[in-house]
């Protein structure tokens, strides 16, 4: 092996020279680009040239350089950027600001033309004036809502730490965040800054669109830095590493500036669009709800106690059932609309439409249809006949089919669900029956039929589901009957509840906050809800956990409602604190599992588990260093050409 590496160090250092062009099983060029010179030079001061010129030692490209490549200040005239051999020339189009450090961040936007060998990180600066402004300051930008990293959002700062210049100036220094969420502003001066992230919707570097992502802070800090030692590895070939050695660095701070981003409710209202998909329903959309429902008067038929109304929760969206079959056998209704819009200073005013309701399905082809469907039955019933077999005579209307979620297996604190496919004119819950069977005997159960609150088609079934035993849900026939007369057949379905020994439990103690208002989610492996529970004396507890991998998210539900609520701006509202256990949970049928949760003891920007991030960090260019490889080879082949035996594996 001695012998091999000293054969391949010879092979080096004869043919270090041969660079030139690449003949077949000679030398790769591995070495990244370099610069030469520039024009004004790197860190020059009293600059007055807008036009700057970059020389490398060879021949280079720039990859995606409107997203990869920052100049700071903003520019609000977008710059021009090329490549153009060995050459990158950028000319600015804005007006130079005096006594500025200009800083333009190539990222590792730059990489060599033939071997594609990345630069690495590379930012060229100069000043106007007679300093250069070098300190540092990064940090992260996360989604507010779940800490997903947030990839090429726009981080920006200002010394005016007024909140009005968000939405007034442009930013002074910016910089934009890379895979991880990660961002770095360079070339900032000594001073007092605030930082801000924002989607830059209309290239105006601030704030000027509810519609725009944001972040904010209120946190004030004074850029540092101080001398530091970090270690590096010095790697003696792509498998063995040769040393770790101290290397002294400048330590730019603050370097965890967090920004939690979040968009604002859009509040202003507008009719999105109506529609009339199915004949007996048509249906309104709006981009923001009103507990005023608008007020319909009809042109060519009468509308008084003519729908049965039903509204999401948020009521934006509105769906008016036809009663009278008439009316669904109208092809066009024609009718006046008096609804609440917002104008353009965002106050609501009154809004009247002529609106012309067009059914989806003419009611000629509906009859058509529906004569074909009848003469199908009758063939049916034909052959029937023919052979014997039990017929029907009478045509009937299908009968109202209610949708049940009710599982043959189901979990104890499983929620059975009714959906009915049109609103009800009668709904019979004594009809519903649940009975249980104990040592082999049925015996009758409370349970309880409700309606879900703001869905007029939805209806749950509550019980005591004890673990191990075995139901029978049955409800009789015309137990539901909808506004149009269709009736419901009888229903009957086992139920058996899984045993206690099949499920685990969970205990999180939660500490480091004091704010008792927070909904912990127990998530699946997509960071899906699975399950939710309410802190009570800083304990969350979940029952039923079945022998799966769970993740832990936490928010503070600052105003009661239940769910997680983003800021406002204008407010000085952040969007409610969201927390994620850094862990992966295992649930095992039998275990009852006791964790303590601080939910600050981890820096926010490092808690979410990587499996269930789904913004994944990008891969680092890296220099490929096929040379090793290449002179190894290079070594075998000299020892075999003289007859040694080499094992070419080691």
């Amino acid at each position: 092996m001695k012998k091999l590496l000293y054969i391949c160090s010879i092979a080096l250092a004869m043919i270090g020279c041969a660079r030139m062009g690449q003949p077949d099983g000679g030398w790769y060029d591995d070495d990244p680009p370099k610069v030469l010179s520039a024009t004004p030079a790197d860190q020059a001061t009293n600059v007055n040239t807008k036009k700057i010129t970059i020389l490398f030692d060879e021949y280079i490209k720039l990859t995606d350089a409107t997203n990869k490549v920052i100049v700071s200040p903003p520019q609000l005239e977008v710059p021009d950027i090329k490549a153009a051999g060995k050459k990158i020339v950028v000319e600015l189009q804005d007006s130079l600001m005096a006594n500025t450090t200009y800083t333009i961040d190539f990222s590792d936007a730059i990489s060599d033309n033939n071997e594609n060998n990345p630069m690495g990180s590379y930012t060229y600066s100069f000043s106007t004036g007679e300093k250069i402004d070098t300190f540092e300051v990064s940090g992260y930008v996360l989604d507010a809502s779940n800490l997903e990293p947030i990839k090429g959002i726009m981080v920006g700062l200002y010394n005016d730490l007024a909140d009005s210049a968000f939405q007034t100036k442009p930013m002074l220094r910016v910089s934009r965040t890379d895979s991880r969420g990660h961002f770095v502003v360079k070339g900032v001066a000594p001073g007092t800054y605030r930082a801000y992230a924002l989607q830059d919707a209309d290239g105006d570097f601030r704030f000027t669109q509810k519609s725009e992502m944001i972040a904010f802070n209120q946190q004030t800090f004074e850029p540092g830095s101080k001398p530091d030692v970090r270690t590096d590895t010095v790697w003696r070939d792509s498998l063995h590493i040769d040393a770790l050695i101290k290397v002294p660095y400048t330590h730019f701070l603050p370097d965890d500036i967090t920004l939690l981003a979040f968009t604002h409710v859009l509040t202003d209202r507008f009719l999105i669009k109506t529609e009339r998909v199915e004949a007996n329903k048509f249906s309104m959309y709006f981009s923001y709800g009103h507990p005023d429902l608008p007020v319909i008067k009809g042109l060519n038929f009468d509308s008084n106690d003519a729908f049965v109304i039903e509204t999401n929760e948020k009521q934006d969206t509105i769906h008016y059932w036809l009663r009278d079959t008439t009316l669904i056998n109208q092809d066009t209704l024609r009718m006046e609309i008096n609804y609440q819009i917002s104008d353009s200073t965002g106050m609501l005013i009154n809004q009247t439409d002529t609106i012309e309701s067009l059914a989806k399905t003419p009611y000629a082809k509906r009859q058509k249809e529906k004569a074909k469907e009848i003469d199908q039955w009758m063939k049916e019933q034909e052959k029937k006949k023919k052979r014997d077999m039990p017929y029907d005579s009478v045509w009937h209307e299908k009968p109202l089919e209610p949708k049940f979620d009710v599982p043959s297996q189901m979990d104890p604190d499983k929620v059975i669900k009714v959906e009915m496919p049109t609103p009800l004119q009668h709904c019979d819950t004594a009809a519903v029956h649940l009975y249980s069977m104990i040592d082999s005997v049925w015996y009758e159960s409370d349970c309880r039929m409700e309606p879900i609150p703001h869905q007029i088609r939805s209806y749950q079934i509550l019980a005591d589901w004890r673990p191990g035993i075995e139901y029978s849900l049955e409800i009789d026939s015309a137990a539901f009957v909808d506004i149009y007369g269709k009736v419901s057949n009888a229903y009957k379905q086992g139920i058996k509840v899984k045993g206690e020994d099949e499920y685990g439990t969970l205990k999180l103690n939660i500490s480091g906050i004091e704010d008792s208002a927070m909904v912990v989610q127990l998530l699946n492996g997509s960071d899906k809800v699975v399950k939710l529970a309410h802190v009570n004396n800083h304990v969350a507890e979940f029952k039923y956990l079945k022998p799966e991998k769970y993740y832990v998210s936490a928010f503070i539900d600052s105003n009661g409602n239940g769910i997680w609520d983003t800021g406002d701006y204008a407010e000085g509202r952040q969007a409610e604190a969201v927390y994620y256990y850094p862990k992966e949970i295992e649930g095992k049928a039998k275990w009852d599992l006791n964790l303590n949760w601080n939910v600050t003891a981890v820096p926010v920007y490092k808690q979410k588990p990587e499996k269930i991030t789904k913004q994944k960090p990008e891969a680092a260019k890296k220099l490929k260093n096929r040379n090793v490889e290449r002179a190894r080879q290079m070594g075998i082949e000299y020892l075999k050409d003289k007859g040694i035996n080499v094992d070419s594996k080691k």
